[in-house]
């Protein structure tokens, strides 16, 4: 496989699903809906807090989603009681009146079950936004100066960055096109991302540095490809073997792990994906195929 010599059709693999994650966006504000389905973390909501004795968390949740239309409910124990809160987005008038009674009529209520119902507002306010933004922005610099320091190869450095820049858009366009609530886990997740991601694009840049010592007689394209092929069955493997502990997690974890998870597997992929098809071919272009 010559991944250098195909390297415009990795490129347009991901041109094209970052095209449609805009195009999600766009669609997504046209109907009113924001560009992205943003958890009452950031926007507030309803709580409310009631006893419901043993019920399970998903019974709870699954009438909250019956009578509300919402996709994606937080349904919380409250530890050392049987009391749980449930948060969603804004329900108001009769329907927070309908949600109400059809938790006591489903679940067996008495009227004095229900503790509290009341409005909250948003945990994650347009200042954490920014901040989050900015470490994002921060990270990707001090990135830069490193490998750039670390290779003394400033298009190497550059060539990392494109890769992380794609694995946040990666995710946004996975984020918008499918609905997936956003919230603090998704920051989270995001960040960690971008220091897995960059470790796999060192590991490629590392061998390139090697290969270009020994391979003196061979061009920039073949050392290039032969790096990466080298050290692509060892980033794989790391990806596929992370995934699986993930997944697990995933699939047998409580919802606030669930929703660190998700992320955590689509960035893990993508860094994957542009470590091995896009960080050593983003370098090619930018040296224009001479040895730098």
């Amino acid at each position: 496989m010559n991944i250098i010599k195909n390297r415009f059709k990795f490129f347009a693999v991901s041109v094209i699903l970052i095209i449609c994650g805009i195009a999600a966006m766009v669609i997504n504000t046209s109907k009113g809906n924001g560009i992205f389905n943003f958890d009452i973390e950031f926007t507030g909501g309803t709580e409310i807090t009631a006893h419901v004795g043993d019920t399970d968390n998903d019974t709870i949740a699954d009438i909250v989603k019956e009578v509300t239309g919402q996709s994606n409910p937080q349904v919380q124990k409250l530890i050392g009681t049987e009391n749980v809160t449930i948060k969603m987005q804004s329900v108001e008038g009769e329907k927070r009146t309908e949600l109400v009674n059809t938790l006591k009529e489903k679940l067996s209520l008495d009227d004095d079950a229900i503790l509290s119902v009341q409005d909250i507002s948003g945990t994650i306010s347009g200042e954490m936004q920014k901040t989050a933004a900015i470490a994002v922005i921060i990270a990707c610099i001090a990135m830069l100066i490193y490998i750039t320091i670390r290779f003394m190869n400033l298009k190497m450095g550059i060539s990392a960055i494109v890769a992380l820049v794609h694995d946040v858009l990666i995710m946004l366009a996975f984020y918008a096109i499918f609905r997936i609530p956003v919230n603090n886990s998704f920051i989270a997740a995001l960040l960690t991302v971008l220091g897995y991601s960059i470790n796999a694009t060192i590991v490629v840049f590392d061998r390139i540095r090697e290969n270009k010592k020994r391979m003196t007689r061979s061009g920039i394209e073949e050392v290039i490809n032969k790096s990466i092929l080298q050290t692509m069955r060892r980033s794989i493997y790391t990806s596929i073997t992370t995934i699986f502990a993930i997944g697990a997690v995933y699939v047998f974890g409580v919802q606030s792990v669930r929703e660190f998870a998700l992320p955590m597997m689509v960035g893990i992929i993508s860094g994957a994906y542009s470590s091995v098809f896009l960080a050593g071919s983003v370098w090619y272009t930018l040296t224009g195929g001479k040895r730098s």
